[in-house]
């Protein structure tokens, strides 16, 4: 047969598919692409909560330093005293408090459910000493300080938070072991009795700040028991009516509420002023050390409102770096009490978190006029050694627990030191060196498989 026109073997030619040349994607749209997937790989590894609680703590604590010596200044001169008083003051509490961290940081989760209990005795001891004449004493209307002799103060309650912390988690989690929680009394018996009496005893000395701090803790408990909504409706609702008998009793609390909003000077000056502070500030502030509020015009400028001294400083740059922080800070506390095992960890991560975020958001919400002057410092960040050791210790707990995750124990057992004995011992333990250069082989692979195999806890 003839072969058809152009084709040499009789075969009709093969029909040739024209293929469209591809539209390149933008550059910038698969680097911001890339980013985002390195950004996800990054934030799930299982050491990003333990760097976020260490990192976020760390620079929460060095910035309220530097806020502390800034707002500070001028109240102490003021009071005859060294411009340096409060700062030197704040600084030896934080060389404590870091001794704090680091002890609880390296307690086994044994040894902090052991310390539950002598931590709330004693807590509940130094609180009643504080309606103790001759031992108490008042600052600011509020009798809730014993002297320890000169200058030093402390305020038993805010170890009470760290002790209903630890012992409703310990109790929360002998009850579920022995499922318990099922029971409606047994979920409030006695963890409800034993709060109000540590709010009682708050309530003595008129801490209504204190008291809201440690009511949230509560509440955070038992919705992470699991507590039902009818129950949970139930114990707020009678929390809301003793908190609204307590308002409506005292003058300067209804006070504090009629401040919400206000612009008025003469009857809200603390809170205008704060205002005026953050106002002021513009987009980076003033400059460090500038403020013109603390020159008597804010009270309170270096402990409840030292976050409108940062404002009027550093700016809205610097309020939203101090946000971002405690939001981060937040952020691996709850990721800690979801991805745990261990019962007493996930509600003491939990309470923990509660604690500081709850805190955090009414003392900025005070400094912004959005919530009523409660009179709590902002964690970690305030002046007040007796407010940054208990909250210090806290932190360590959560780097504790957060360096317990399986996940995280196989990533840290995976580090070696670049010098020391592990390296220089490794051909002493029968490992072949490398033939080129005489160095012991890295075996990743092994690396991989240990830490792929120790990751029951719910490591992505």
């Amino acid at each position: 047969m003839p072969g058809s026109p152009g084709s040499r073997t009789g075969r009709p030619p093969a029909q040739r598919t024209v293929e469209r040349p591809v539209a390149a994607r933008p550059a910038r749209e698969n680097s911001l692409r890339n980013l985002i997937v390195r950004a996800r790989r990054a934030w799930d590894r299982p050491l990003t909560a333990y760097y976020l609680i260490l990192g976020g703590s760390l620079l929460i604590t060095v910035l309220g330093l530097v806020m502390v010596y800034s707002a500070s200044q001028i109240t102490a001169l003021q009071m005859a005293l060294p411009g340096s008083y409060f700062f030197r003051k704040q600084l030896l509490a934080a060389a404590i408090g870091t001794g704090l961290l680091l002890a609880a940081a390296r307690m086994p989760v044994k040894l902090h459910r052991a310390l539950a209990y002598p931590i709330l005795a004693g807590a509940v001891s130094l609180m009643a000493l504080v309606q103790v004449p001759g031992i108490g004493m008042a600052v600011n209307g509020n009798q809730n300080w014993i002297s320890l002799g000169g200058s030093f103060q402390i305020q038993p309650s805010e170890i009470g938070k760290l002790a209903l912390v630890l012992w409703g988690a310990d109790l929360i989690a002998r009850k579920e072991d022995k499922r318990l929680l099922s029971q409606w009394k047994h979920m409030l018996v006695p963890l409800v009795p034993v709060a109000f009496m540590l709010l009682g005893l708050i309530m003595l000395g008129g801490d209504m700040g204190t008291a809201i701090i440690l009511t949230a803790i509560l509440f955070g408990l038992l919705w992470l028991a699991g507590a039902p909504t009818r129950l949970f409706v139930g114990v707020l609702s009678f929390a809301a009516v003793i908190g609204a008998i307590l308002i409506r009793t005292s003058p300067n609390r209804l006070d504090r509420f009629a401040c919400v909003g206000s612009t008025d000077v003469d009857k809200c000056w603390q809170a205008v002023h704060g205002i005026y502070a953050l106002a002021s500030g513009g987009l980076f502030g003033s400059g460090l050390g500038a403020s013109v509020e603390k020159w008597g015009q804010l009270p309170e400028a270096h402990t409840d409102f030292i976050f409108a001294v940062t404002g009027e400083e550093l700016g809205l740059a610097g309020t939203l770096s101090v946000l971002a922080l405690f939001a981060a800070l937040g952020y691996a506390g709850i990721r800690v009490a979801g991805r745990t095992e261990d019962p007493f960890v996930r509600y003491a991560a939990g309470g923990v978190t509660t604690w500081i975020t709850a805190q955090a958001v009414i003392n900025i919400g005070a400094v912004l006029g959005l919530l009523p002057i409660a009179g709590v410092p902002l964690p970690l960040f305030s002046y007040g050694g007796s407010a940054l050791l208990p909250t210090m210790f806290a932190i360590g707990l959560l780097i504790a627990f957060a360096r317990d995750e399986p996940a995280a124990r196989a990533a840290l057992a995976m580090r070696q030191p670049r010098f020391g004995r592990k390296r220089a011992g490794g051909l002493a333990s029968g490992r072949k060196p490398d033939r080129a250069s005489g160095r012991e082989p890295r075996r990743w692979n092994t690396m991989r498989r240990r830490a792929s195999a120790a990751r029951p806890s719910g490591e992505r």
